[in-house]
């Protein structure tokens, strides 16, 4: 890409325009790619994307390729970026749970992490933030994915599950008999699923904006016992009520709870059944 001199020109600020430049000419761009085009070395450019990741405007997918972020993608605003709306219930969760957290969205059949807070201890799981992942090997994912129709789950997965050598659901009946599982649990379960030796919980908050999103706790496996999990996901059912209580109070005329919201998180969610739809876009 040809960029023409400027005495005013601030490098950084330069290098990071020409990346979204890149981001919106292409719609993905490797770490090599940008340095290329950069004339900078891999790292350099690798910080670069980390940086853009951090703020929104580019996502990781699990190929490690950029793409376009929902800041980039998102459209001229009425209302604050949900991840902004969203933080205070972030720092709830994690004050009250000392474990890496999470705000996901599902964009078809993959979910992306758009914001989160890493847990203090010193062992703990690290932060996905800019992350794009399949649906079905998350917490938060399988969580979204059970609030739709089987059959729509079916049909966003037509050409089946793209499983890796060691993946624990290899194909859509073991995808339907899972998601089974957290209709009537309420919750998301991922054990070692996305990566060795990590737990993750996750729970849907249903549609905000027209936008799928969840929250999820994440720690490691060696603290995961049952009783730990149960006191995470009490927490994070009472974080979502508390999340959807505070966007319909700011006018958030726009919030859809989830769909066969089983009677444990009717009653700590106060999310009634409603039929939603399997497309999502990013959201602001």
């Amino acid at each position: 890409m040809e960029r023409k001199a400027s005495t005013y020109r601030v490098e950084a600020v330069d290098r990071a325009l020409v990346l979204l430049s890149l981001l919106a000419e292409r719609g993905r761009l490797s770490v090599t790619e940008a340095g290329r085009e950069l004339g900078v070395v891999p790292s350099t450019a690798h910080r670069l994307l980390a940086t853009l990741c951090h703020r929104g405007f580019a996502v990781q997918g699990e190929d490690r390729v950029y793409q376009p972020g929902p800041q980039w993608l998102a459209g001229p605003r009425q209302v604050p970026p949900l991840t902004d709306r969203m933080r205070p219930h972030l720092r709830s969760l994690h004050a009250a749970t000392n474990e890496t957290v999470h705000l996901l969205a599902r964009v078809g059949t993959e979910v992306s992490f758009l914001d989160g807070i890493e847990g203090a201890r010193s062992l703990r799981v690290g932060l996905r933030t800019g992350v794009r992942m399949p649906a079905y090997r998350t917490s938060g994912g399988k969580a979204m994915l059970a609030d739709l129709e089987p059959s729509a789950v079916d049909a966003l997965h037509r050409g089946g599950l793209p499983s890796p050598p060691d993946a624990s659901l290899t194909d859509l009946a073991a995808l339907r008999r899972e998601l089974d599982h957290v209709r009537r649990d309420g919750f998301g379960r991922n054990e070692d699923e996305s990566e060795p030796g990590v737990t993750a919980l996750g729970v849907s908050l249903g549609f905000v904006d027209g936008h799928h999103v969840a929250l999820a706790v994440a720690l490691p496996s060696v603290r995961a016992h049952s009783d730990r999990r149960g006191a995470l996901v009490d927490e994070l059912l009472l974080t979502c009520r508390q999340a959807r209580q505070d966007l319909v109070g700011a006018g958030d005329g726009a919030l859809r709870p989830a769909t066969a919201v089983p009677d444990r998180r009717a009653r700590a969610a106060g999310a009634p059944r409603e039929r939603v739809d399997e497309g999502s876009r990013l959201p602001r």
